[in-house]
């Protein structure tokens, strides 16, 4: 297929779709429609030969899917069949998983289709913060898709017996437990750094009790250690210093 006659709609409703998608422009491939508000009806999509789905906020239904001349592609931030599901790039960080991106063409279960292409992604170092290994991730996944969306490869169905799988993060999920393994506590810093953020609830020496929200931290002889923190109703601040007034 010529890659200048290729025709695709882009579906992308997060930082992550958007750095796939400025991959796919720099290295040629322009959409004849960005769908970029999941919380909107679907417009009226044209003829194309591809739709092309980078972390849309909406499950798209089978006969959507099916409209393209050559299916639905999607590109997922883990090397499925591991970490189906909407939070793949928190898991990478909290489970400590190899990081990569699969692309595969869509079917009704999510990110169940077969793998067109899949590569492991070296990010040093590893694990990072989220918005870190997202754009990496995005990016590679925007240039692995452009190296083979003018023919693509057979797909190969997913070993289901392998696959796991990842839940929705909510914001209580950001709670540290400061007894905790040192280096679990680091990853959960890492890999919730945009949202909801981590956070422990501190008992001043006046016998205040202080939510504190933990943006950066480190481990140090094997101890979880925050190093800049933002206390209740204060302005980001080291960690020492805060200790300083309160401890």
């Amino acid at each position: 297929m010529n890659q200048s006659n290729i025709k695709f709609v882009f579906f992308g409703s997060s930082r992550f779709s958007e750095f796939v998608l400025s991959e796919l422009e720099s290295n040629g491939y322009s959409p004849i429609l960005k769908v970029t508000d999941a919380k909107a009806p679907l417009p009226e999509l044209p003829e194309a030969d591809f739709f092309i789905v980078a972390s849309f906020g909406k499950i798209l239904p089978e006969k959507v899917l099916g409209r393209p001349r050559f299916g639905s592609l999607n590109i997922h931030p883990s090397l499925l069949p591991e970490l189906r599901g909407p939070s793949p790039i928190q898991n990478l960080i909290l489970q400590d998983k190899t990081p990569g991106v699969t692309i595969i063409k869509m079917d009704k279960q999510m990110d169940h289709g077969p793998i067109i292409a899949q590569e492991k992604i070296s990010i040093e170092p590893w694990p990072d913060y989220y918005e870190v290994v997202e754009e990496k991730l995005a990016k590679a996944g925007g240039k692995l898709l452009s190296s083979i969306l003018p023919e693509l490869p057979h797909p190969i169905p997913q070993e289901d017996l392998q696959a796991t799988y990842c839940k929705f993060i909510k914001k209580e999920d950001g709670l540290l437990n400061l007894e905790e393994d040192a280096d679990k506590n680091l990853r959960k810093v890492l890999a919730y750094n945009i949202w909801p953020e981590t956070y422990f609830y501190f008992t001043t020496k006046m016998g205040k009790e202080v939510r504190v929200v933990v943006k950066n931290a480190q481990v140090e002889s094997g101890k979880f250690v925050p190093t800049r923190v933002i206390p209740a109703g204060k302005k980001e601040m080291d960690w020492q210093d805060f200790l300083r007034g309160n401890a």
